[in-house]
């Protein structure tokens, strides 16, 4: 049984890290000219200085430097944690970079990438294996195609609608860091240490990165962070709350991730309505409606951090009902 204070270790040094790391990280995308520059003519553009967008390599040294500290192990899980984890950070790297251009990076890349990293956990034996059928109390292994395809699916679903919510100051950051709490106390109620400790060094690294990302930002993590904490929550949700789930737990970590994960459906379907590409980039999303409707950013972000924590809670209660 792990104990507090590894738990407390865990958090405040992926917390220092990334917290120490973002600063000089931001003088180097200066020199570099590798910064997100306001563009009128985009309605996505919401900033009006030149903002870093190398807060994604500090918050993955942050993440490993405590992973590694505290589990001081390492497993073929860790290994395709890591290797997922640089796939995305170069991907999201090229991305961030083309945007510096005004240039769109294309799709299909990155499609091919995340997809990737999604199959290397799978490969590693994290895997959605089935549920417990609450009638007669057996677990219902499901076939191994479909066990392949809804492991890949939530995956490839969680790291695309953390980068599609990584829309606003603090939005991204305070979404998954709320997400990551609310899996933290379900891993530990279930006993559940190795989720346990990937959810409290994420929480860490999160709240790390909000003390520069608040309103107004004065980094962002770009596509390369912003889907690098969509698959360490998507990773931490199979390492945890979905492992011998019955058919209502399934809903744990969907609720815990459930602003990006409806919000995201909803802006998904609209696109496919409107026959636009699903990687379009538009302003649909929850919180440019919020902003449209005459509510500040603060204010649109605040709603947003309130019904994400409201969430969380029923997450919570949905958990111990099933104890």
């Amino acid at each position: 049984m792990v104990s507090v204070i590894l738990y407390l270790a865990a958090f405040l040094l992926s917390f220092l890290v990334v917290y120490i790391l973002i600063p000089p990280f931001s003088k180097l995308a200066f020199k570099l000219d590798f910064v997100d520059k306001p563009r009128k003519d985009v309605e996505r553009k919401l900033h009006r200085e030149p903002i870093p967008l190398t807060a994604s390599y500090a918050i993955f040294i942050g993440f490993f430097a405590a992973y590694l500290a505290v589990s001081r192990e390492i497993t073929w899980e860790t290994g395709a944690l890591f290797a997922g984890g640089i796939l995305l950070l170069a991907i999201g790297t090229l991305d961030d970079w083309y945007k510096t251009k005004g240039k769109d990076f294309p799709a299909l890349p990155k499609l091919i990438v995340q997809l990737s990293a999604a199959v290397l956990v799978y490969v590693s034996g994290n895997v959605f294996t089935g549920f417990y059928n609450p009638f007669s109390g057996d677990y219902i292994v499901l076939p191994v195609i479909l066990q392949f395809v809804l492991t890949i699916l939530w995956i490839f679903g969680v790291t695309t609608v953390i980068n599609f919510s990584d829309g606003l100051d603090g939005l991204a950051g305070g979404l998954s860091a709320i997400s990551a709490a609310t899996l933290f106390i379900v891993a530990l109620t279930m006993g559940q240490s190795n989720s346990a400790i990937m959810a409290i060094i994420l929480v860490g690294v999160t709240l790390a990165y909000l003390k520069y990302n608040k309103p107004p930002a004065k980094v962002f993590m770009g596509d390369a962070g912003a889907t690098f904490l969509g698959f360490l929550l998507a990773v931490i949700a199979l390492d945890g709350a979905f492992k011998q789930a019955t058919v209502l737990s399934l809903f744990i970590p969907i609720l815990a991730l459930g602003v990006p994960i409806f919000d995201n459906l909803f802006v998904v379907v609209k696109r496919f309505m409107q026959g636009k590409p699903m990687y379009q980039a538009d302003a649909s999303q929850a919180h440019y409606r919020l902003l449209r409707a005459g509510l500040n950013h603060k204010q649109a972000l605040m709603v947003l951090m309130l019904l994400s924590t409201c969430l969380g809670l029923s997450s919570i209660i949905l958990m111990l009902v099933q104890v």
